[in-house]
Parts: C-alpha cells; sequence; structure tokens
C-alpha cells in the first residue's frame, strides 16, 4: 500500500527569525509519529540549517532545485545533487512550474535533473501540470504526457520506482484556484495509467501528490481520492497550524 507524503514548498520566503520561528512551531504542532510522510523544503541558503532544526522529528527536508549537471564544474550559482544529499536533504523538486516557466526548464532537463538526483540517493519530486490556456483548450492530457515522456526516456523502470511525482495545475498555483477533486482525480488516474504501460508493480506502488492551492478546508477531500496520494503545499505550509492539519488529512 501506497504511504501518503505532504510536502511543504517554502519557495523564496523567509529569514532566520521566520524560519526559526516556522521550526519550533512545527514541532509543537506536528505528532510524533505521524501516520503519513512529511517533508520541507527551504530556500537553499537555510537547507543546513532547517536540516538541525528538525533533526529527530518526522520531517524530512529537501530542496527545490538541483543542478542537471554530474559531479563538480564551473556551474556558477548552482547546486549538485551531491551537495544536497552531503547537506542531508532526502527529496528534490523538479519541473516546478515555476522553474519551467521563468527559467526555461525543459522536459529534457527537468529528466536529467530528476536522473542526477537519484544517481545521489535523492527522490526526486516531478512535477507536471497545464497552464489555464492548455486546459481550456482540452489539452491537459497531452501536455502531461509529453512532460513525463521525456523521464520515460531517461529513466529506467528501476529508477522510476525511486520518484513521486506531483500534479500541480499551474492556474491553480497561488492563484486561491483548485482543481475540484473530480479533475484532479481524473489526471492523476491518467499519470498512474501512463506508468502502468511501463510497469503494472511501478505504476500500483507509485505516490502522486496533488499541488495548487491545497490548504487544510480542501485537502481532506483531495486525499480521498484513490489515485491521490498527498499533497505538495505551497502556501499554507508557512503555517504550523495549517501544514499539520494537512498533514492529519493526509493520514
Amino acid at each position: 500500500m501506497r504511504s501518503s507524503l505532504v510536502a511543504g514548498n517554502w519557495k523564496m520566503y523567509g529569514d532566520s527569525a521566520s524560519i526559526g520561528k516556522l521550526m519550533a512551531n512545527l514541532r509543537a504542532a506536528l505528532p510524533s509519529e505521524p501516520g503519513v510522510d512529511i517533508a520541507v523544503f527551504p530556500p537553499s541558503v537555510y537547507i543546513a540549517r532547517v536540516v538541525e532544526g528538525m533533526s529527530g522529528s518526522p520531517v524530512a527536508v529537501g530542496a527545490q532545485n538541483v543542478c542537471e549537471q554530474a559531479g563538480e564544474g564551473a556551474f556558477t550559482g548552482e547546486v549538485s545533487a551531491g551537495m544536497l544529499a552531503d547537506a542531508g536533504c532526502r527529496y528534490v523538486i523538479v519541473g516546478h512550474s515555476e522553474r519551467r516557466a521563468m527559467y526555461q526548464d525543459s522536459n529534457e532537463r527537468v529528466a536529467q535533473k530528476a536522473k542526477q538526483a537519484l544517481a545521489q540517493g535523492l527522490t526526486p519530486i516531478v512535477c507536471v501540470g497545464e497552464t489555464e490556456g492548455q486546459r481550456d483548450n482540452g489539452a491537459t492530457l497531452e501536455v502531461i504526457a509529453e512532460q513525463l515522456q521525456s523521464v520515460f526516456a531517461v529513466l529506467s523502470i528501476e529508477d522510476m520506482r525511486s520518484i513521486v511525482v506531483a500534479y500541480e495545475p499551474v492556474w491553480a498555483i497561488g492563484t486561491g484556484k483548485t482543481a475540484t477533486p473530480s479533475q484532479a482525480q481524473e489526471v492523476h488516474a491518467f499519470i498512474r495509467a501512463l506508468f502502468a504501460k511501463k510497469d503494472e508493480p511501478l505504476a500500483k506502488g507509485l505516490r502522486i501528490l496533488y499541488g495548487g492551492s491545497v490548504k487544510a478546508a480542501n485537502a481532506g477531500e483531495l486525499f480521498a481520492q484513490a489515485d491521490i496520494d498527498g499533497g505538495l503545499v505551497g502556501g499554507a505550509s508557512l503555517d504550523a497550524q495549517e501544514f499539520s492539519a494537512i498533514c492529519r488529512a493526509a493520514e
């Protein structure tokens, strides 16, 4: 049976004081033995501090991005998968819609980032999703299939057993809009079916998260869907009580 995962993407928010307070509040709000996997993704400059601050808690730490290049090299401003693992990360987000739109992360680059993460023992959370225009044009499933095709081209079946996929409709990120549970379930079921064409056991074990204005108020109904295995949470993850309530909804 698949275990649920709730991932809190802190994006480019916080400073030393606010992150220290958030970690203390998370420790107080979250149960010591939750029935769900939990991870948070701070800005890269605070990763080491959050790894230390959440040590001994049920909260794992991940990075919001990773370089697609292997090993070390003259890649100014980038951070390698090996560096992230060395800093204590267990997860990394690749292909978030903001990275795709603002920083030209192509499908091929996203797949390479996932490959480098896996090579260093990190679990990549591979994000896919359509814009509002693409949904309005009826192209949602076509867009998702194209984004995942690059992953299928680079990763082996065994590799894919160690990834997480996050469906994040771009039109629902930070907008207050949320896909209805049925809309989200339709896409999650489609994603699982794509993986099933590669390997049925792989598809059954694949964790697929929903991301897009997830809140405590809508989490329970979303997570009740058959193919939704947790959430990639944005703004609500910066509020310990709200994030804790989302985690409880996923249990």
